[in-house]
């Protein structure tokens, strides 16, 4: 492969949390070197060690002496051991360091080294892989099967790791310090090197989809990346790499473009999980560098009334049991029909870890003449629905299934099938909605009256007779990566200039769903 040939591109943001950007990335294409970094330490120090590790990898790998594993395996180790000097010679760096990954291409090959929870991913033929392992409790449980990519995502301790640059002294060739690897760089391939900014936001295959749509244009793609992660919670810096094989724009790659199938947008959805953080409202915080658990949520297992052998918890016990930090977990594939009050503070489960790989939740369908709606939230904080399943008939009609009246709610992984409304939205709530389905909805999908606001992230709203989406009364919206199919999008006139318009249509699936001017009259009780 001819270095000159490849296509690159890098781009680091502060995000919307961070007042400094403690990343660091360097390319040089035609020595074909790339590198991100991600400092640590607070302050200026994780800047100091982000760009001390840059200058001297930079300066070893120029010097082109030895393989190619030995020139990657000495840079770092430089690095590492340049950072600690610095850091004992300043009381104000005391314990800076920084995690990175290096890419060195080699005659049809890629060189990585690798220290830390920093990524490199290889994306080809409508794939993507991981090509290094996360230096991490919750990334060895990832890469063992032990927790799906979006538990790893939302783990109280994934920010925590036991590897890193700088901390203590090295040479090039100590163990359990850095991972080298060799593979192919195929000419269709695509390498993508990223922070924990990106991938502790984005999943793995949102990633894949923004470079295949983006293929031959890394500089967007690399653009469209960070500007998700930002949507999601923008609680760290982000840092991307991406290089282009010469042959990846041509190889049928990009499986997902603008004007992809209804099919593929609700595959597209499913599978991509953006990662907000929820305490007392929609709060964003920044994450220490060391998470500690001093304790385990209990979980509650709610169990159906009649079924033989089964322990018996009834919904009503195990509401007026739980307590903050708790999760209700419902049996996957049972019927419960009883309506669903939320509690502050606790987690509504519908599926385990891996239920969701065989289309199994817990169904929530009211029984004849039951009063709807299926889920209420009257005032309640910090509450999370995940892995439930909506049902509405003629047998039992639900006015909505899920209605939230000033509270702060996330709504995750949930199927709402059937109802008049969907999900309602009234006063001052805050609704995070992400990879959930809203279809075949009687009046309407979503329906929002402010002052609250709505962040809906990689949703399907399908077949939903009249709206889609209603947003009034002053409701702030942040919409991305969702698909709207057919029905309107009823959203205040202050969205529906030009600039709003094509923001709204690059970050969303707008499948014959037309956008329109929201109207302003009073909201029947």
């Amino acid at each position: 492969m001819v270095k000159t040939m490849l296509k690159s591109a890098g781009a680091s943001d502060l995000g919307r949390v961070r007042r400094n950007n403690e990343d660091a990335w360097f390319i040089d294409a035609a020595r074909g070197i790339y590198l991100v970094v991600d400092g640590m330490g607070g302050q200026a120090a994780g800047e100091k060690a982000a760009a001390i590790a840059v200058d001297r990898i930079r300066a070893r790998l120029e010097r082109q002496t030895g393989t190619v594993e030995q020139r990657v395996r000495e840079a770092i180790a430089m690095a590492n051991n340049e950072i600690l000097r610095a850091a004992r010679g300043n009381p104000q760096w005391q314990g800076m360091a920084c995690v990175l990954t290096l890419a060195v291409l080699d005659e049809g090959a890629v060189v990585i080294g690798h220290v830390g929870d920093s990524r490199l991913y290889a994306i080809r033929r409508g794939a993507i892989r991981k090509i290094t392992h996360d230096h991490s409790p919750v990334g060895e449980r990832e890469d063992a099967g032990e927790l799906s990519e979006l538990d790893a995502m939302l783990h109280p301790r994934r920010n925590e790791v036991f590897r890193d640059v700088g901390s203590e002294e090295h040479a090039p060739e100590d163990a359990d310090f850095i991972d080298v690897v060799r593979l192919p760089f195929e000419d269709d391939a695509a390498l993508l090197l990223c922070t924990d900014g990106l991938s502790d936001q984005v999943t793995s295959e949102y990633i894949r989809a923004v470079v295949e749509r983006n293929a031959g244009d890394p500089t967007a793609a690399t653009r469209q990346l960070i500007e998700a992660a930002n949507m999601a919670a923008g609680k760290d810096n982000v840092t991307v790499i991406l290089v282009e094989g010469p042959r990846f724009a041509a190889s049928g790659a990009a499986v997902a473009p603008k004007g992809f199938r209804v099919g593929s947008a609700v595959a597209l959805a499913a599978g991509v999980l953006l990662v907000a953080i929820f305490s007392a409202g929609v709060v964003h915080r920044m994450q220490p560098e060391k998470t500690v658990v001093t304790a385990g949520p209990r979980v509650l297992q709610v169990d159906v009334p009649g079924r033989p052998g089964a322990p018996v918890r009834t919904l009503a016990q195990a509401l007026a049991e739980a307590r903050a930090g708790d999760v209700i977990q419902f049996s996957a594939s049972e019927e419960y029909t009883q309506p669903l009050r939320l509690k502050s503070g606790v987690t509504f489960r519908g599926s385990r870890s891996g239920d969701e790989a065989n289309g199994t939740r817990a169904i929530l369908h009211l029984a004849p003449g039951t009063a709807g709606p299926a889920v209420l939230a009257d005032r309640v904080r910090a509450v999370r629905v995940e892995g439930l399943r909506i049902l509405a008939d003629s047998q039992g009609p639900l006015a909505q299934g899920i209605l939230l009246v000033d509270s702060n709610v996330e709504i995750c992984d949930t199927d709402i099938e059937g109802a008049a409304i969907g999900v309602e939205v009234r006063g001052s709530s805050m609704l995070l909605m992400r990879a959930s389905t809203v279809r075949d909805s009687l009046a309407g999908g979503l329906l929002a009256s402010g002052p609250g606001s709505l962040r809906l992230s990689h949703n399907s709203f399908l077949q939903n007779h009249g709206f889609n989406l209603s947003a009034r009364d002053g409701v702030q919206l942040s919409l991305t990566g969702n698909v709207f199919d057919k029905g309107t999008l009823d959203l205040p006139p202050t969205l529906m200039d030009p600039i709003h318009m094509d923001s709204l249509r690059a970050q969303n699936f707008l499948l014959d769903a037309k956008p329109t001017t929201a109207r302003h009259g009073a909201r029947k009780p």
